[in-house]
């Protein structure tokens, strides 16, 4: 029993003499706690004071926002009024989306669908109420961009950043008008670049877009996406979704592309591409096996021109650089030729039977030259479609003759036959053609039925008719 006690005793002075320790020196017990504590409240603090150093989503918010625009359109489409109703009636259909402001004279871009067969375009500035006319510029189908232009001074551009100097996991802000809810600013991290999803329906398409989970829903289309300076570094173009909200996968055109096409778009009127003449696919792993060293690269699976500058490349040649640059995928290979114009000169380096060669390349037009191609085209009140002359390069990759093109389609003949953009006539009648103003003239002078031979954008031959009074 006095064993008992004394322990008993002993214990409960241990106690009382270690809280008494405790609490005049708190550090000598609990001092690697509270170290660890405090480092963790301190990198805590380090990671929400990161943005400081570039910019925060407060100061990206502000500065941006006023950049971001509503745009509103409306375009006419033909209805039926019945099942057997050969012609229908013409009905008009609005939808809205998002710019940016390029310009403080009221330069504007946006994307191509936004704006696409839009008879009137309307733009509202941020924080107003005052709508103006907009005119279309120009447009690229092939990137989905547009230039828009309105008679308004003293706006605030959008400041540009390098788009190439972003990496996977950089902040960044989308700014747009979904659902109609102007200037709604969302936040997320990039998670991918160089994505290509299939989404351009152009011919020959550029599709090398930033993949960001910042939210991104109908309306955002042809907004800013920013960093946390504020500066643009994409379009917002597209979502991935089932729903056709979003559901954590934003797509953007990169600047530096939105900056080349917009600027060609405004001094040219249209975008000047340059072209090797090939065509490319991303590598399979049956490919990738094959090689020793280098595991990255595009493919040639066919030269498409017959020009002196695609001849030096054969089928089976794999791309692994442009100007030093890597060329791991179909969409880097694409990105980097959208930055050139026509009679620039690039070093390609190809991998042929094992070996390495450097090629020095002079990148032409669609034509197969170093000039810059002029816009040449005609509406056509008859057929309710903009029409155009094929290039050489469409040519050679349908495997056709000299053919017009539809590039824009209104309610009329042409959209009653269900006849797409991108379809080509080569013949109207058994009546080929040589140049577009010969075509233009054909059609002022035809009656009764008219008989159309032609190809898809997927060289797919077609025949439509229709009668003309």
């Amino acid at each position: 029993m006095k064993n008992f006690l004394f322990i008993f005793l002993t214990c409960i002075s241990s106690v009382f003499i270690s809280l008494s320790i405790i609490k005049q020196y708190p550090s000598l017990i609990l001092g690697s706690t509270q170290n660890t504590d405090s480092q963790i409240r301190k990198e805590i603090v380090l990671v929400n004071e990161q943005p400081e150093s570039g910019g925060n989503f407060n100061l990206a918010s502000t500065k941006s926002t006023p950049s971001v625009v509503f745009i509103k359109t409306e375009s006419s489409v033909q209805r039926r009024t019945w099942f057997f109703d050969p012609f229908g009636s013409i009905g008009k259909v609005s939808s809205s989306g998002s710019g940016v402001i390029l310009s403080a004279d009221g330069y504007l871009v946006t994307n191509h669908h936004v704006v696409k067969n839009a008879d009137k375009i309307e733009v509202m500035l941020n924080n107003s109420k005052m709508a103006y006319e907009a005119k279309l510029v120009g447009a690229a189908p092939s990137t989905d961009l547009a230039l828009l232009k309105i008679d308004a001074g003293d706006l605030q551009a959008i400041e540009f950043a390098d788009s190439k100097k972003l990496k996977i996991g950089d902040w960044v802000l989308a700014v747009g008008n979904p659902f109609n809810l102007n200037s709604t600013v969302t936040a997320g991290i990039v998670s991918a670049k160089g994505r290509n999803i299939n989404i351009v329906n152009s011919e020959f398409p550029i599709e090398s877009f930033i993949q960001t989970d910042a939210a991104i829903n109908p309306g955002n289309s042809g907004g800013a996406l920013v960093n946390l300076e504020g500066k643009l570094v994409g379009i917002n173009t597209a979502i991935a979704s089932k729903t056709g909200s979003y559901i954590g996968y934003g797509f953007a055109i990169p600047a530096n592309i939105v900056q080349k096409i917009v600027g060609d778009l405004r001094q040219y009127g249209q975008v000047q591409r340059a072209f090797v003449g090939l065509s490319v696919e991303d590598l399979r792993n049956e490919s990738l096996q094959q090689l020793e060293n280098i595991k990255y690269g595009v493919l040639v699976n066919r030269v498409i021109s017959q020009n002196k500058e695609a001849k030096k490349f054969y089928p089976g040649d794999i791309i692994i650089q442009i100007d030093e640059q890597d060329i791991r995928t179909k969409s880097e290979y694409d990105e980097k030729l959208a930055y050139h114009r026509p009679g620039d000169k690039v070093q390609v380096v190809v991998l042929r039977n094992g070996n390495k060669k450097t090629l020095e390349i002079t990148l032409l037009n669609a034509s197969g030259t170093t000039a810059l191609i002029k816009k040449t085209s005609f509406y056509s009140k008859d057929l309710g479609a903009e029409l155009e002359w094929t290039n050489q390069l469409e040519q050679d990759k349908l495997n056709i003759g000299q053919g017009i093109k539809l590039v824009r389609i209104k309610p009329g003949v042409v959209q009653r036959m269900g006849l797409s953009e991108g379809f080509i006539i080569t013949s109207v009648n058994g009546k080929s053609f040589d140049s577009l103003k010969a075509f233009e003239n054909y059609l002022k002078n035809i009656s009764g039925n008219i008989r159309i031979l032609g190809v898809d954008k997927f060289g797919n031959k077609r025949s439509y008719s229709f009668f003309s009074y």
